[in-house]
């Protein structure tokens, strides 16, 4: 069977999607344009989905197989809009991380069930080639591809989502000669793919086991510090695997989607490997934010440091001129970010400068803390990137540190044995007073080193939980 042609006023709709879809992704460049980027993915989504179910159900009695109804395809996006939208409701910000790392778990195997399915029925999807009764070279090619990066995909967005959600430790897991093994395994995959032009169902077997292998050993190996790049990381996998199969499907929508999502997913890997200089290839080969990393400060601990209070924040706060918040991962676990504006807006009653200082890979994923300011109503022309606002530390009368660690560490400037040396950070010293909330001074971040910001002069530390020391810093402050 050969594929259908798809009419003209298809891909025209396909191409309005893919518009939609690019003016999401600029929409979504900026918290403040964000909800209309929302907009515009959902609108491009919709005409997808409508322009493919209006262009292929009709022609579903004509194939070979039992064909399925319209009802059962609508009852199908029905439950799985309704999984969709309960998950949305009931899904904690401080959970976003884990979400979406399930999310590309889901998109990889999507492309891998698709790839079966062509595989198992390639004349239900018109890859037959000119004799009717072999699949196309091309098609072949495609799909080994398409499941191959959709099963890596998926089982590396699975061990992303235990480590994140707290099922395995952030601890990398070393395994003996592990370069030796992915390199070999991913060189067969290569190769297999290569052969996949035989189309036995050996070589697509073999395919399926060793990408669903691969996906689990590149990512155990990689450690809490940079769960950020891999959840950036596997976002653009996933659209590459779309794009795959979208060539397998002859759709469009699909090549132009997932095209999008691995470009725009590759360049934002790019953007934060260089936030925290570090390369690509080193972030794939692991063995960087274990709690065991070099520079860990147990001797350190024992340097003198002081303890401040609610009270001492408060009072020091409220007779500055200009405070620099700088929230990390800390933050999202204490959900601290709707306690954390109240003190914003009680400080800027008092005729307070406030600003808060976001880090590209403060969190567990890109925008992490964008997220969580956004949902407190944190107004947008109050937040600022590194750059922007880095040179304004030395004239600041406060800098407030509530749950980040490694982005605000001297050490990635001073000690070059240090695993984060060289990644840009937070100047945060340079300011007149640091107030550093953490649970304990045990904790030395994801990258495993001690931060001399701890026992600096000009800093005292807050030592609870964010959300509680902020709140009695409230109380202070509203008095």
């Amino acid at each position: 069977m050969e594929h259908a042609v798809v009419p003209a006023w298809a891909l025209l709709a396909y191409l309005v999607s893919g518009i939609c879809f690019i003016l999401a992704l600029r929409g979504l460049s900026s918290p403040a344009t964000s909800q209309r980027g929302n907009r515009f993915g959902m609108i491009g989504m919709t005409i997808a989905v409508v322009t493919t179910l209006v262009t292929h159900v009709p022609r579903l009695a004509d194939l070979s197989v039992d064909s399925v109804t319209v009802v059962e395809i609508l009852i199908a996006i029905g439950i799985g809009a309704a999984i969709g939208i309960v998950t949305a409701r009931r899904i904690a910000m401080t959970d976003m991380p884990q979400l979406v790392a399930a999310f590309h778990s889901l998109v990889g195997l999507a492309a891998v069930l698709v790839g079966v399915a062509a595989y198992l029925n390639p004349g239900a999807f018109g890859i037959l080639d000119a004799s009717g009764t072999d699949i196309a070279l091309n098609s072949r090619i495609e799909m080994g591809l398409g499941v191959a990066i959709g099963a890596i995909t998926f089982s590396g967005s699975v061990i992303a989502f235990l480590k994140l959600n707290g099922n395995m430790g952030g601890k990398p897991i070393m395994l003996p000669a592990r370069h030796v093994i992915n390199l070999a395994t991913l060189a067969a995959i290569i190769v297999l793919v290569g052969l996949f032009h035989w189309s036995t169902p050996a070589l697509f077997i073999a395919i399926l086991v060793l990408s669903f292998a691969i996906g689990f050993l590149l990512i155990i190996p990689i450690g809490g510090a940079d769960m950020p790049v891999v959840v950036s990381m596997l976002n653009s996998y996933s659209g590459w695997a779309a794009a795959a199969m979208g060539f397998t499907l002859h759709n469009t929508a699909m090549v132009i989607t997932g095209a999008l999502v691995g470009s725009s997913g590759a360049i934002l890997s790019y953007i934060m490997c260089r936030a925290m200089n570090r390369s690509f290839i080193s972030v794939i080969a692991g063995g960087f934010g274990g709690d065991a990393a070099a520079g860990g400060g147990e001797a350190k601990e024992q340097r003198p440091w002081k303890r401040g209070s609610a009270e001492d924040a408060a009072y020091m706060m409220q007779q500055a001129e200009s405070v620099i918040i700088v929230p990390g991962y800390g933050m999202a676990v204490a959900q601290a970010q709707h306690a954390l504006r109240e003190m914003g807006d009680l400080l800027k009653a008092n005729g307070v400068s406030v600003k808060y200082a976001i880090h590209p890979v403060a969190g567990r994923m890109p925008g992490h803390m964008n997220v969580l300011l956004a949902e407190a109503n944190v107004p947008y022309d109050e937040v600022f990137e590194l750059e922007d606002i880095n040179a304004e530390f030395p004239q600041t009368d406060v800098a407030f540190i509530i749950g980040a660690n490694d982005v605000v560490n001297p050490a990635a400037k001073t000690d070059k044995s240090s695993p984060i040396y060289g990644m840009p950070v937070f100047d945060v010293g340079k300011a007149k007073t640091v107030f550093f909330i953490k649970r304990s001074m045990g904790g030395v971040g994801y990258a495993g080193v001690d931060n001399d910001v701890f026992y600096a002069d000009n800093t005292m530390m807050l030592l609870a939980d964010a959300k509680k020391m902020v709140e009695e810093i409230n109380k202070g402050l509203a008095h």
